[in-house]
């Protein structure tokens, strides 16, 4: 007979939806985002993080940002570069090397960012506005709660639409919340 764990071990049910829906939209979005940029999920995002708030970023940044390792992220470079949608250039301290969206890049990750909010958009389809405004309140406390500390790897917003989420109208719950909590620890 199997034991009942103690209640702060048990998923309830609204856990155990929150992680049916991460993995749906997961998968969804993986496959989208990878057939609208013509490879891996990982070069989709780094191409929409590229475009969306990494300005020529060294390599260690968006290593950082994706949570790969040195060896990966310079093969994954070599992959975009190799497909025309990024550059190499000399980085702001003369000793890092820049990657560079290009043209083809920056219109990859356009095709990037549509696919995502396609399936995002289609997620919510059948959300009264008022059930989405609550969703959002509860989706912007769920997301404060999983924020990690400076330099933490694999930002949970390497894939984010920047003007969707109002960060530079000090909208995102998460830059808000990351700026209170690690001020102190920055100044």
């Amino acid at each position: 007979m199997t034991e009942t764990p103690p209640a702060g071990e048990r998923l309830d049910r609204a856990g155990n939806l929150l992680g049916a829906l991460a993995l749906a939209i997961a998968d969804r979005t993986q496959d989208a985002i990878g057939d609208a940029a013509g490879q891996s999920e990982t070069a989709a995002i780094a191409l929409s993080a590229l475009d969306q708030f990494l300005d020529d970023p060294p390599v260690d940044r968006l290593r950082q940002v994706l949570g790969l390792t040195p060896s990966g992220t310079v093969r994954l470079i070599d992959r975009l570069q190799d497909a025309g949608y990024v550059t190499r250039a000399p980085g702001r301290d003369g000793r890092s090397v820049a990657v560079r969206l290009t043209p083809a890049g920056r219109r990859a990750a356009q095709r990037v960012a549509r696919a995502r909010g396609e399936v995002l958009g289609a997620a919510l389809d059948d959300l009264g506005e008022g059930e989405r405004e609550a969703f959002e309140r509860a989706l912007s406390k769920v997301l404060v709660g999983l924020i990690r500390g400076p330099g933490a790897v694999r930002w949970m917003c390497r894939l984010c639409d920047m003007t969707a989420c109002g960060r530079s109208d000090g909208h995102c719950p998460v830059a808000q919340a990351a700026r209170e909590r690690y001020a102190a620890s920055s100044a």
